[in-house]
């Protein structure tokens, strides 16, 4: 199973940056900061490191595990339990 790789560009902290992520990890986050009720931006400046791109997978993976199940790509909000910061 290929996914292909997107780039979005978003503002941290003041900084506009672009990121590329497999488009289901776009969507994960998006999940995620939706259940944290914090905007994506927000999100991601919690968790922002050098490596941007891997930084935000892990995070990601570590949410599903901590929550125990994969969320469906188009799904509502998944979990409501925060992390630690990033």
């Amino acid at each position: 199973m290929k996914s292909s790789i997107v780039k979005r560009s978003i503002t941290i902290d003041g900084h506009k940056t672009s990121v590329s992520l497999e488009e289901t990890f776009w969507s994960d986050l998006k999940q995620i900061a939706c259940a944290e009720e914090a905007t994506l931006p927000q999100l991601v400046a919690k968790i922002d490191h050098t490596a941007l791109s891997s930084a935000l997978r892990l995070y990601v993976l570590e949410h599903i595990r901590l929550i125990g199940r994969a969320p469906k790509a188009g799904a509502g909000p998944v979990g409501s339990q925060p992390l630690s910061g990033g």
